[in-house]
């Protein structure tokens, strides 16, 4: 049972390089520098996202308005940029937008004493898409400033400017989560609500923290995007909720809360661009792509269901010995 808990553990990893290793025989064009440069930058936006999100699901919440927000903060930042021709400032509104949409579900979900974030998120889905919607009359708002533009769209050494933002974003909270007492905190929280707060841990700060961060995940997913199309439009971000779930749980956190780390999001997302640019490459119809990630998913979960009754069995076994 030791090993096949190993074995799954491992899984998401070895997934992916089967995935790379049969996918570069399937198509010559697959593991080229430039299709590669193409992976990271259509990837980019998924893995920002999703990290806020491993977050949220890591405190065994889940955050649905993701989407939504990300295309309220490009709106919100092309209104900036149109009125006052700010790099900094169209950065800081996208990436206060963000923040205060996930603030919103955190300071609800806590202090409304709400069963579950599914509600609270749910609602801010769709406000958000409707503020966006209305802020922009239902249109693309196009320009974004040059800064931007780089960040989306440039490239740095051939590699694209937007796979930096996702390392130093990955490398932030990979410090945030292991390094710092909140880090600590997070997983007590996720795993044992009650036990951590008759511990003293400040829970309800925990909560909302963690949304803050995801919605400024979606502030930063709304800059790379942007700058990758050049505007903020209200119909960005359609399903992104869908896509960063799925990047969590098929990278191999458990929807139980309380176990995972920040690669396992990069690893789903970057399985779903995999996934998805192979498909493309072999003119595979794109409705079967929509049918290849719902399958990848399920496979995922039961994985997980499979992991945590191996792990209540190894237990069972360990203490059966010791007595």
């Amino acid at each position: 049972m030791s090993i096949w808990l190993k074995v799954l553990s491992a899984g998401p990893i070895a997934i992916l390089i089967i995935l790379l290793v049969v996918l570069s025989i399937a198509s010559p064009h697959f593991l080229t520098p430039r299709n590669v440069s193409n992976i990271l930058a259509q990837t980019a936006v998924i893995a920002v996202v999703a990290m806020g999100q491993h977050l949220v699901i890591l405190t065994r919440g889940i955050d649905l308005s993701v989407g939504s927000n990300l295309a309220l903060a490009t709106v919100v930042g092309a209104l900036v940029y149109k009125a006052t021709g700010s790099d900094v400032l169209t950065v800081l509104a996208m990436l206060v937008s963000g923040a205060g949409v996930g603030a919103i579900n955190g300071l609800i979900y806590t202090f409304g004493r709400l069963p579950h974030p599914f509600i609270i998120t749910l609602a801010t889905l769709s406000i958000a898409k409707g503020t966006a919607l209305q802020l922009a009359d239902g249109r693309a708002i196009p320009g974004m400033p040059e800064a931007i533009r780089f960040l989306g769209g440039g490239a740095f050494l051939g590699v694209p400017a937007s796979f930096f933002v996702v390392a130093g974003v990955a490398a932030l909270i990979l410090v945030m989560a292991r390094y710092l007492v909140w880090g600590r905190w997070i997983y007590a929280v996720g795993g044992q609500p009650e036990a951590a707060a008759r511990m003293g841990i400040p829970v309800r700060g925990v909560l909302i923290s963690s949304y803050v961060i995801a919605g400024l995940c979606a502030g930063v997913g709304a800059v790379l995007l942007a700058g990758r199309t050049d505007a903020g439009s209200p119909l960005f971000g359609n399903l992104l909720e869908l896509d960063t779930i799925a990047a969590v749980i098929i990278g191999g956190a458990s929807f139980l809360g309380g176990r995972g780390h920040i690669g396992h999001a990069l690893v789903g997302a970057m399985m779903i661009g995999v996934i998805r640019n192979a498909l493309n490459l072999l003119n595979v119809d794109i409705f079967f792509q929509l049918i290849a990630i719902g399958v990848v998913i399920v496979l995922a979960v039961e994985a997980d269901v499979l992991r945590n009754y191996l792990e209540s069995r190894v237990r069972t076994l360990r203490a059966a010995r010791l007595q």
